[in-house]
């Protein structure tokens, strides 16, 4: 919401486009928004309005546009007044592309666009309005925002202050609660069932049907010939995830596989926002993104609690006391984490060749890579991390883990639940 107020009170506003995994909430926020800050809404929905998905194919005539829109939406278009939300915009003929012209020709209108799977369509051989419009993307609610649809304003108070006598006082409400989003997850239907009823049956049977809506998707958007790929991908990220090693191998997608056979497929899901690809740096130097490795990867999916039920992991281990955390073999914690820090950063990670030393997540922080050690468990030993620190002068350095924050002259100790005071 503050997000898309900013856009909103921007002087350089753009169209504005809204990316997303399907059922992240993606109409859902933008309505809301319109209710509270608009006059009116013009909303469009291209998939379900079947007959205004040539709106744009005869030409770009933006009075023409508005005309039709006015029409079909019987709501003014008035600068400053009215949202245009025009939703699937996948769905349309030129949809994107009349962005451009929407800009051009009529800049004070405020016009945010969404859609399934939309980046895909943005990374297809289409005109493309290049620097005419604005991106947000969405992602699945995060601890925080758990704890907020959970009731707990203060706990989410003393988190964002970093308030750490008080974070300390309430450790074991943040490590229970955590329990909780673990199995449920970011996924807004999810959290507000969870949220109701508490009844664990209800949230997987959520769970059950997104990744259902996903499989219907692979059918539906995808080429054909890769359908089964993608598929498998899929299928084998739980896998891949309960590897020490967590790096990408394709030999568990598929015995003998090969990138090559499997890279578009991979793409797909990327670019569809249903997973996450963390490449591996070459070597801890800034910039980070020009020491990437595009064949050393790792994969995690766009939310925990999908990965839970992707795993049909018995949510009754929330009641055992902390076994969540080194259940998977610590698979559930690093994609917690990673879901944590890419709402503010772009993660990386790093693997020393010919050794077993390895950093979880590298940071960029203005002048300084950042090194980021997950431990699922009650654990400060951390070897790997305090042998980067000594080997690349490092000034700030982060282990997540169970226990407390404190601070070890460079390396700060941040509970799991407190992910989000990282930098």
């Amino acid at each position: 919401m503050s997000d898309l107020m900013k856009w909103k009170n921007s002087i350089c506003r753009k169209p504005l486009i809204l990316e997303g995994a399907r059922q992240v909430g993606k109409t859902w926020i933008v309505k809301e928004f319109a209710r509270e800050q608009y006059q009116h809404i013009a909303y469009l929905n291209f998939e379900e309005d079947t007959y205004l998905r040539n709106l744009f194919e005869p030409d770009f005539d933006v009075n023409r546009i508005l005309i039709a829109i006015r029409a079909a939406t019987h709501q003014p278009c008035v600068a400053d007044e009215t949202l245009i939300f025009l939703d699937e915009i996948q769905e349309a003929t030129n949809g994107l592309t009349a962005l451009k012209y929407l800009y051009e020709n009529a800049p004070s209108l405020h016009i945010i666009v969404a859609g399934s799977l939309l980046g895909l369509e943005l990374h297809k051989k289409v005109s493309f309005p290049v620097g005419k419009v604005q991106f947000l993307t969405l992602h699945p609610m995060n601890f925080s925002e758990f704890l907020l649809a959970m009731g707990e304003q203060g706990l989410v108070d003393m988190l964002q202050k970093k308030d750490w006598t008080n974070i300390s006082l309430f450790s074991e409400k943040y490590k229970e609660l955590l329990k909780q989003y673990y199995c449920v997850g970011g996924m807004p239907e999810a959290v507000l069932v969870f949220s109701e009823t508490k009844d664990w049956k209800q949230v997987r049977d959520v769970q059950n049907d997104i990744l259902k809506s996903y499989s219907r998707d692979f059918s539906k958007h995808a080429p054909e010939n890769i359908v089964p790929r993608i598929r498998q991908i899929w299928n084998s990220v739980p896998a891949q995830l309960s590897r020490e090693n967590r790096k990408f191998v394709y030999g568990l997608v598929k015995k003998g596989a090969r990138a090559r056979e499997y890279e578009i497929a991979l793409n797909w899901l990327n670019d569809g926002g249903l997973i996450h690809k963390i490449n591996c740096v070459k070597a801890p130097r800034l910039p980070l993104k020009s020491y990437e490795d595009a064949t050393a990867f790792k994969v995690y999916v766009l939310d925990i609690g999908l990965l839970v039920a992707m795993c049909n992991m018995d949510v009754s281990i929330i009641v055992k006391g902390n076994s969540i955390f080194t259940e998977f073999k610590g698979a559930l914690t690093e994609q917690y984490v990673l879901q944590e820090l890419i709402l503010k950063h772009e993660p990386f990670y790093w693997a020393k060749p010919s050794s077993n030393q390895e950093i979880d997540f590298l940071l960029q922080q203005k002048d300084n890579v950042v090194p980021v050690e997950v431990k699922s468990e009650i654990n400060l030993n951390a070897k790997s991390l305090h042998q980067y620190t000594r080997e690349n002068s490092s000034s700030l350095a982060y282990r997540i883990s169970m226990s407390a924050y404190c601070v070890e002259e460079i390396i700060t100790n941040v509970p799991l639940y407190a992910v989000s005071c990282v930098m």
